[in-house]
């Protein structure tokens, strides 16, 4: 009875460890289970993230070759479209249009000095002044020489004690302006007119 007993007990020790066994297995079958169907799902995923892609890739592809063969059209604005190309005559209206503009905001002192400079007899031989006489590199190089010519004269004359006339800075400006419009001139000739 006691053998009988202990093989009862042992059966059931064994029952009991392959009941857990059982469970164990069944948990690790679950777990195994649910990544596998994460995984599948992630595959899913990726596999139509695939597919959208090429649908993406193939429809830019379409879209590039309909844009290649229809002509470019430069958009222009409303106020473009009614302007039309820019002539002297509306860049002159332009231009009188901001002087009064300006005018308005001056006194009257000014507004006729305004008036007076900008009159066409005045512009015309501002204008000729500015592209011959009174060109940028000219005054610069005149203004320049004046400077160092009246500065060592003026150290030299009070050094040796003798009396400067006046006429010095106007004589090195002159030269200055000389060396100026040869510059001009000469990089016209080498580079070209500047357009």
């Amino acid at each position: 009875m006691a053998v009988e007993k202990n093989i009862g007990a042992n059966n059931e020790r064994a029952g009991a460890k392959q009941e857990i066994h059982r469970e164990h297995l069944e948990a690790l079958a679950n777990a195994q289970k649910d990544h596998l169907r994460d995984k599948l799902e992630q595959a899913g995923k990726e596999s139509s993230r695939d597919v959208d892609q090429h649908k993406a890739l193939t429809e830019a592809q379409e879209l590039a070759n309909e844009t290649k063969e229809r002509p470019v059209i430069t958009p222009q604005s409303p106020a473009e479209r009614r302007r039309g190309p820019i002539t002297k005559q509306r860049r002159e209206q332009s231009f009188r249009g901001h002087i009064k503009d300006a005018q308005q905001d001056m006194t009257s002192g000014e507004r006729l000095f305004s008036k007076l400079i900008h009159t066409a007899p005045i512009e015309k031989v501002s204008d000729i002044a500015s592209s011959t006489i009174a060109r940028p590199n000219a005054l610069l190089c005149g203004s320049i020489a004046a400077f160092f010519t009246i500065t060592i004269l003026y150290f030299t004359a009070k050094h040796y004690g003798f009396q400067l006339s006046g006429f010095e800075a106007i004589a090195a400006f002159v030269g200055g302006w000389l060396l100026g419009i040869l510059y001009d001139y000469f990089s016209v000739m080498i580079r070209g007119k500047k357009h």
